[in-house]
């Protein structure tokens, strides 16, 4: 498999371009901004976009969602709870300077349990609110993958000072992370570089405070 991350906008978001090797298509997960470059490197390595994945709403993740949609014809899947707020961006959550950001109407809504097959590949939907509402993390186990948004971090989690977020919340997101998942996978997050679970369970602050606890 083949999975490349494009570190975009002033927030410096990751957003991942994941393919088969040699495959011709290819799925964007989290695309919050600058579409050209995204698109450039669509062009580089030869792919079509078969498919947006986007774990939360948040305007850093789904900026560039639009424009690739327009430029592409791809069509989007997001959290149920949050497709109000993909239509509007501007409307739940607007900082000073930054914005405004086109909506985009998803094509297909997702929920925890289900698989969305793209590009010759399963993604699993995992139910991982706690950052946003409806948060999710799409799952290639078979890959050892996942595209965990801003769930869990290198040596961090993803802040709950947001609206619609909760600490206790995230941290059961992250349990339900550690009790299905194998510590190889690596994690792929919405900011930083990459991870494993396993890295994440023996040296993440939070984490070891969620395990001292005996709750995972």
């Amino acid at each position: 498999m083949d999975v490349r991350m494009y570190t975009v906008g002033a927030i410096q978001e990751n957003c991942f371009l994941v393919s088969h090797e040699g495959a011709k298509e290819a799925v964007i997960v989290d695309p919050g901004e600058e579409a050209p470059k995204l698109l450039a490197a669509l062009e580089e390595h030869g792919l079509t976009l078969a498919g947006i994945l986007v774990t939360h709403t948040h305007f850093d993740h789904i900026g560039a969602v639009a424009d690739l949609h327009d430029a592409t014809g791809a069509e989007v899947w997001c959290p149920a709870g949050e497709a109000e707020t993909l239509k509007d961006p501007n409307a739940v959550m607007r900082w000073e300077g930054f914005g405004p950001f086109r909506g985009y109407e998803a094509e297909h809504l997702v929920k925890g349990g289900d698989v969305v097959s793209l590009a010759g590949l399963d993604f699993q939907v995992v139910s991982t609110p706690g950052h946003s509402p409806d948060h999710v993390t799409y799952a290639l186990p078979d890959e050892g993958v996942l595209f965990s948004g801003d769930v869990l971090f290198q040596g961090s989690v993803g802040r709950t000072d947001l609206p619609g977020a909760d600490h206790d919340t995230l941290m059961r997101s992250i349990k339900e992370l550690l009790d299905r998942f194998d510590d190889a996978i690596t994690v792929c997050p919405g900011h930083m570089g990459p991870t494993t679970l396993g890295q994440e369970r023996r040296t993440n602050p939070f984490v070891l405070d969620l395990l001292s606890k005996g709750n995972a």
